[in-house]
């Protein structure tokens, strides 16, 4: 037997270490060659970790979420006979005393947790009031006393309707506690029970909209999602422009293209809009631009790495459309499909995230009235359509009165880093930017 100690590769440049996002084999298991080990997480994308040798696995790193540095020993394999790249002797890992096909669970706190969760499940909370059982009917009621006005049934079976005895038993009322106003419970009493509480409050059983507690690690795409959202809010001052752009013409135009476009992808609005974006910022190119605050550097591009936001499974990423200023909307179409596509299935590679210079966040049909998109640092702007919705609107008929006409409307947010951004250059962008969304025919032309 020997041992392999398979260690962390350089994975990308400039990346010191890596996050265990998955594992995907556990100790004793046996692994082929080339087999999945583990999934490993940096800044860029996930890498899948794949194992060089054929054995059995005896000593894992650590659990998800723990930080791994490069050129660290990840997973060691016990092989059978010699194996090129065994780890030396006095390397970290003992063997087993047990065969390699059934290698004993490791002791203490470095026991793998994946082989013992420790996830307790919460002790079952019995309802805080008892629902009585109810009595068996007698075959002669006797004498009861008489009822007083606003008196409360105790120490006898309150006199309700078959209804109302039903409701309060879904309900888990006990009809002792409830007051009524003459010498039977009605639904009116019950209700008055419930809309105050009574003097003891009501438990429904069974019908409780709780749930239970459940702590979620932070890790992953979550984790970086969550640094790199504080740090742009911590280092970047914000501020937020919205303006109101009218699209039916656009909307009009898009049905067109659809109606002929063969085998080309379906346009929904975002390859439009972005193409709109591509032709307006040439005139703002503070806005096409990342900010280097530690050299004190604005990069002003000459071109246009659109990045697009996208939600995943696993959190929101951002792909980036390099040369969109290049690309006509059937192309950006094509590639927006194909980057959302690789990034829900996790096939995005480090070359297509990061190095974006502006970026685009859009809900689709969620999109709401107006957004406050958080800026993608080290960019300076992140632009988000609205979504479309239909009002009447006014306009100025040729005998100069008013006339009244439906139109589709769209919200368009930007937020900009206010360091190299001003306000005028912002608002003065998204007219621009109107313009070409409500004269759509601009976007076709040289």
């Amino acid at each position: 037997m020997a041992r392999f100690t398979f260690r962390l590769p350089d994975i990308g440049e400039g990346i010191a270490e890596a996050e265990i996002v998955a594992w995907h084999v556990k100790l004793g298991d046996r692994v082929e060659e080339d087999q999945n080990l583990a999934d490993m997480m940096t800044d860029k994308a996930t890498v899948e970790m794949e194992s060089p040798v054929a054995g059995t696995v005896v000593e894992l790193a650590g659990e998800v979420g723990d930080q791994i540095p490069i050129g660290s020993a990840l997973v060691v394999i016990e092989t059978e006979g010699e194996a090129a790249g065994a780890a030396p002797a006095g390397g970290s890992a003992a063997a087993p005393s047990s065969p390699a096909d059934a290698p004993p669970p490791p002791e203490g706190e470095d026991a793998f947790e994946a082989e013992n969760p420790g996830v307790e499940e919460a002790d079952a909370v019995a309802p805080s009031t008892p629902v009585p059982a109810s009595a068996p009917e007698a075959k002669k009621a006797p004498a009861l006393p008489e009822v007083r006005s606003g008196a409360v049934h105790e120490d006898r079976k309150a006199l309700a309707s078959p209804a109302v005895r039903a409701r309060a038993k879904d309900l888990g009322v006990d009809l002792a506690q409830v007051q009524s106003e003459g010498d039977r419970i009605r639904h009116s009493d019950l209700d008055a029970f419930l809309r105050y509480g009574g003097s003891q409050g009501y438990s429904a059983p069974g019908r409780s909209r709780s749930w239970n507690d459940e702590p979620v690690r932070v890790i992953g795409i979550r984790r970086r999602i969550a640094e790199n959202m504080a740090a742009a809010k911590r280092n970047i001052p914000h501020f937020t422009y919205v303006d109101e752009v009218e699209v039916t013409e656009l909307e009009r135009v898009r049905a067109q293209l659809n109606d002929s476009r063969g085998s080309r992808p379906k346009l929904t609005m975002l390859p439009l809009f972005m193409a709109a974006l591509c032709r307006a910022l040439p005139d703002f190119p503070m806005l096409n631009a990342r900010y280097d605050d530690e050299a004190g550097v604005v990069t002003r591009s000459g071109r246009v790495h659109l990045g697009m936001a996208t939600q995943t499974d696993a959190g929101l990423t951002v792909p980036v459309i390099r040369d969109a200023q290049d690309r006509n909307v059937w192309q950006l179409a094509a590639e927006i499909a194909r980057l959302a596509e690789a990034a829900r299935t996790g096939k995005i590679t480090s070359e297509e995230l990061g190095g974006g210079t502006i970026t685009v966040t859009s809900l689709g049909p969620l999109g709401g009235i107006a957004t406050t998109p958080v800026i993608n640092r080290p960019e300076v702007a992140i632009v988000g359509p609205n979504k479309v919705v239909e009002r009447p609107v006014f306009a100025k008929n040729e005998n100069g009165g008013d006339d009244i006409r439906r139109a589709k409307l769209m919200n368009v947010s930007i937020s900009c880093d206010h360091r190299v951004v001003d306000g005028w250059d912002a608002a003065s962008f998204v007219q621009l930017l109107k313009k070409y969304l409500e004269t759509p025919v601009l976007l076709f032309a040289d």
